[in-house]
Parts: structure tokens; C-alpha cells; sequence
């Protein structure tokens, strides 16, 4: 069976090839406008038009700013005092005493000894040699010769 396995870069390829073709077409396109020549044109006279006649402007009825009176206590010394409140006395209230409690007494924890571990025997690790890599003549590159 044959299979129909195109190639990616194939269709960028394509792409690539049909959006230059057509970037092409526009530029020549552009450069055929700019050769041809336009005949001018007369411009047309309008004709003139009737002045639209212009409309009063409306009066509005002038308002009087209200005024409000000033509030100043040196100015108004006719007004009267406003009664303050006597403060209210509250009933001191002894504060509370509270009973002490004795300190709670804990059982005392033995002490233990502390305990020496037995020392194990070290353990011998096998050393794997580290490989050497050859070491190869460094290759001689000839110069570039410098211009006078």
C-alpha cells in the first residue's frame, strides 16, 4: 500500500513561495500607479445656499440665591444655652479577689543513664578507579594573514 506522507518543510516551502508571488503582485501593482497619470478634474461649483436664519437665544428668569442665615455664637448672643446633662454617678465596683491556688505538686522523673551505643566496625569501600581520558596533540591551525 503506498502511503500519502508529505514532508512539514514542504508546505512551509509552499507557503513561503505563494506569499512572496503575491507580495510581489501588490509591489508591481504599486508601481503601475504611480506611472499612470490622472487628468484633472474641474471642481464643481456648488451652488450657494440660503442663510438659515438664526434663532433667539432663550432668556432664562433670573433666580435669587437663597441665603441662609449665618450660625456664629459671638453674633448671636440672644440664643440659649442649651442645658448640659449632669453626668450620671456610678456605684463603684469593688474588684474581685480571687482565691489562690496552690501550686500543683509532680512526681519527680528518675533520671536514666544514658547508654553507650557499641561501636560498629568500619566498613571498607571499594575505590573505583576514576578512568583517564587520552591526552591527544593539540591540532595546529595555520593563520589567516592579516591585510597591510
Amino acid at each position: 500500500m503506498a502511503y500519502n506522507h508529505y514532508n512539514p518543510s514542504f508546505f512551509l516551502l509552499l507557503f513561503v513561495t505563494l506569499f512572496l508571488t503575491n507580495n510581489y503582485i501588490n509591489q508591481a501593482d504599486a508601481r503601475h500607479l504611480l506611472e499612470v497619470t490622472l487628468p484633472e478634474l474641474p471642481k464643481p461649483e456648488l451652488p450657494h445656499l440660503p442663510e438659515i436664519p438664526t434663532l433667539p437665544k432663550p432668556e432664562l428668569p433670573e433666580i435669587s440665591k437663597p441665603e441662609l442665615p449665618t450660625l456664629s455664637i459671638p453674633e448671636l448672643p440672644h440664643l440659649p444655652e442649651i442645658p448640659t446633662l449632669p453626668k450620671p454617678e456610678f456605684p463603684e465596683i469593688p474588684k474581685p479577689e480571687l482565691p489562690t491556688l496552690p501550686k500543683p505538686e509532680f512526681p519527680k522523673i528518675p533520671t536514666l543513664s544514658k547508654s553507650e551505643l557499641p561501636t560498629l566496625p568500619k566498613l571498607e569501600m571499594h575505590v573505583i578507579p576514576k578512568p583517564e581520558s587520552p591526552t591527544l596533540p593539540r591540532p595546529k591551525i595555520p593563520r589567516v594573514p592579516k591585510k597591510p
